[in-house]
């Protein structure tokens, strides 16, 4: 279903928007592509991904041209936790995300959101899942400040997400799929306490994803595993976030917007992430309106759930959707699960050989697939591989480019199209 057939139909709900992750203009190139309503990014000040790609005054205006012109929203984070000096240069970086005409601001701070209310009106604000949204009367309070659009918190249940819809007329925003972190909506400080770099500023060192021993002060350089059981040593690794299955709850519920997480992570994340929540609502959108009188009846095919699985993360976890979680939702074994497929390519030039962009070592002779728009992907043979200058090789390794000659044919790829391989395990 195209992204402009989201008007209500008699006795269907309104398909919400996906909201997608952009790290960098190849992520955005690659969320567009596999489906992306609207994109998230954050320009190089403000933003809670100080560690991302980013985006400088000049790659911003390049990435809200480039998905202007496909009718894709983007929206820019000024997400930090702002003390004094961090509002020197908010006015004149405000005003230029105006010139650019991005499509909204993603903001937490009250004294932030106070000035850009100040200095561009014109601006929808949503409010970051950072303000802690938990409750009906904190709904109703940001969108009397102006923000158009709240992320609410994550520790919400479906229950509670309801109740807040049947009590305000803003726009909600649900996170979907992505990290989870293990403090109160992303408010955390152990980062800043271990090493020194705020997580509220932007600067997050991911300290929850470390393995963790206990030492004894008269035992220097003895380490003692400090575990809740035989499983490990990764005491606060929380699985992901991934509410797939319960699209059908979330979409009758009347949200808006569907986000998903993940700046920092591959293009193999965005793109396979973003293709599959595309294909579910596309599956959802084409039911029936007599579905939509039982949601909770409703379910996925079974290869979505096989699909996400593939896109290599720690695990699956509804968080607070039915209750609150326990110790079943963390990974303890490792810092994530073991990725069952990676990218080998990203198609540059399509045709009947495309030009590739080699991401993992490709060999002739093996065994591929090309991940589809949508659910579907095509099984591939490597046959042959050629240089740009024509020179036939056996082996490609990351950031070669070479023409790609496969059985069948990869007729039907397309330009930022990935190609993914099993991983071998010995």
């Amino acid at each position: 279903m195209s992204r402009e057939k989201r008007e209500e139909r008699p006795g269907q709900p309104i398909i919400p928007e996906l909201l997608a992750p952009a790290g960098t203009f190849e992520k955005l190139v690659t969320a567009i592509h596999y489906g992306a309503d609207a994109v998230y990014l954050g320009g190089q000040q403000f933003s809670l991904r100080a560690k991302a790609g980013n985006f400088s005054p000049e790659a911003l205006a390049d990435a809200v041209s480039y998905a202007h012109a496909r009718r894709i929203k983007v929206f820019v984070t000024a997400n930090i936790l702002a003390h004094n000096q961090d509002f020197d240069g908010l006015d004149d970086y405000l005003l230029s995300l105006r010139k650019l005409a991005v499509d909204g601001l993603i903001i937490a701070d009250p004294g932030i959101l106070l000035r850009a209310r100040q200095i561009v009106p014109q601006l929808p604000i949503h409010l970051s899942t950072q303000a802690n949204v938990t409750n009906s009367a904190a709904a109703s309070f940001w969108l009397s400040q102006g923000a158009v659009r709240l992320n609410l918190a994550r520790e919400l249940s479906l229950t509670e997400i309801i109740q807040i819809r049947a009590q305000v007329t803003g726009e909600l925003e649900i996170f979907v799929h992505g990290a989870l972190c293990i403090s109160y909506s992303g408010r955390c400080m152990l980062s800043n306490y271990l090493t020194g770099r705020d997580a509220n500023q932007g600067n997050c060192a991911h300290p929850c994803r470390y393995s963790y021993a206990l030492t004894e002060e008269k035992r220097p350089g003895q380490y003692f595993p400090v575990e809740e059981d035989e499983r490990g040593t990764y005491i606060f690794n929380s699985k992901d976030l991934c509410l797939l299955e319960r699209l059908p709850e979330l979409v009758a519920a009347g949200v808006n917007a569907l986000k998903i997480e993940g700046r920092m992570k591959s293009i193999f994340y965005v793109g396979g992430v973003v293709r599959i929540y595309r294909a579910a609502l596309d599956y959802l959108a084409s039911l029936p309106a007599e579905a939509w009188r039982e949601p909770t009846a409703i379910t996925l095919p079974p290869v979505f759930m096989e699909e996400i699985a593939r896109t290599g993360t720690r695990g699956g976890s509804e968080n607070f959707f039915d209750g609150r979680p326990g110790s079943g939702e963390m990974i303890y074994h490792s810092s994530r699960e073991e990725q069952t497929a990676l990218p080998v390519a990203v198609i540059k030039n399509q045709g009947q050989e495309p030009l590739v962009e080699i991401r993992n070592v490709l060999k002739t002779g093996d065994e591929i697939e090309y991940m589809l728009p949508g659910i579907a992907v095509i099984p591939l043979t490597v046959v042959a591989m050629r240089t740009e200058q024509g020179e036939p090789v056996a082996r490609a390794n990351p950031g070669n480019r070479v023409f790609l000659h496969t059985a069948p044919p990869l007729s039907a790829g397309a330009e930022n199209g990935i190609l993914r391989a099993a991983v071998c395990r010995k």
